[in-house]
């Protein structure tokens, strides 16, 4: 017998295949059950979905709506009106700022005597769920008009001036005097504490008629329930209640720094922004877990 030639054939041709060859192992795929990684864009549809429940989310519980019961602070707000009030930014240590239209709790019995308006159906259910307060809870709207630190007064006659600056003050209901009612100062906020009026002068028992009080007419921080940030109701009446340009004057307080520091005049981050970042920050994480589930494999075994 002659031996067997080298290269000889072992019981199949050359060049045919098994049908295991143009198979790719599933160990070299990344181990049995993996599944191929999805494009970012694919995911960018369901991180921006995330982004806006957990947006909406922070608004419904963060965000408050507020009834106006009278008119201490026409013409910028009319009695019955409904502002949303942003319970956010106190949440991050941030103080109200001058110009700010705030909501209050009620300081040192400022509202006695006064009538307590009955809710009715709809603001009953919506206190029931905590979108407005309840009609137990005495709280007030004015013009935050000084901060701790600053130097406020107004004499009759003039304008009201803070920090040694008079204030351009076309809020005023028309007709009104700036403070010719009650004149005042000058005098100076104690930190931890806020000087407000009433946009109607002339009708509002604000910080210049509680001087004799235990709060000597200043409003604690503390008692701030937020700022009202837009008149939501009625829709004829929809406005945002921005700082006037008055309070950004060149020496008032501290506004270069805030705009170093990228925020608005009123030393707050823009309203809206805020919410929608809490909420595309917080649907990131949950986009990159969802991720890195479809793509993790089982080792094969």
């Amino acid at each position: 017998m002659g031996d067997v030639a080298v290269g000889a054939r072992s019981g199949r041709d050359e060049g045919a295949e098994r049908p295991e060859d143009g198979v790719e192992s599933e160990t070299e795929k990344g181990g049995a059950g993996a599944r191929p990684q999805r494009s970012f864009w694919k995911e960018l549809p369901l991180l921006i979905g995330i982004a806006l429940l957990l947006a909406l989310l922070i608004k419904t519980f963060l965000v408050q709506a507020f009834s106006i019961p009278s008119e201490s602070m026409q013409n910028t707000l009319q009695r019955g009106d409904r502002v949303l009030v942003d319970k956010l930014t106190p949440w991050f240590g941030s103080e109200p700022e001058r110009g700010e239209v705030v909501v209050f709790h009620d300081p040192a019995n400022w509202l006695a005597g006064e009538a307590t308006p009955e809710p009715n159906f709809a603001q009953k259910a919506l206190s029931w769920i905590g979108l407005m307060p309840s009609a137990e809870e005495k709280d007030l709207i004015k013009r935050t008009i000084a901060i701790g630190g600053d130097t406020v007064e107004c004499k009759r006659g003039g304008p009201v001036v803070v920090n040694g600056k008079p204030l351009d003050e076309p809020y005023i209901y028309p007709g009104n005097t700036p403070c010719d009612d009650a004149p005042f100062g000058p005098i100076t906020v104690p930190k931890g504490k806020i000087w407000v009026m009433g946009d109607h002068r002339q009708n509002s028992q604000d910080s210049r008629y509680h001087m004799q009080d235990s709060t000597q007419g200043f409003v604690p921080v503390k008692d701030v329930v937020g700022r009202a940030v837009v008149v939501a109701w009625p829709v004829t009446r929809w406005a945002t209640l921005p700082v006037p340009d008055t309070f950004d004057q060149p020496g008032i307080g501290h506004q270069a720094k805030a705009a170093a520091l990228g925020l608005d005049a009123s030393g707050l981050a823009p309203v809206g922004l805020a919410p929608a970042a809490l909420g595309l920050t917080g649907a990131v994480p949950v986009v990159l877990w969802r991720r890195r589930k479809l793509t993790g494999g089982h080792t094969a075994g």
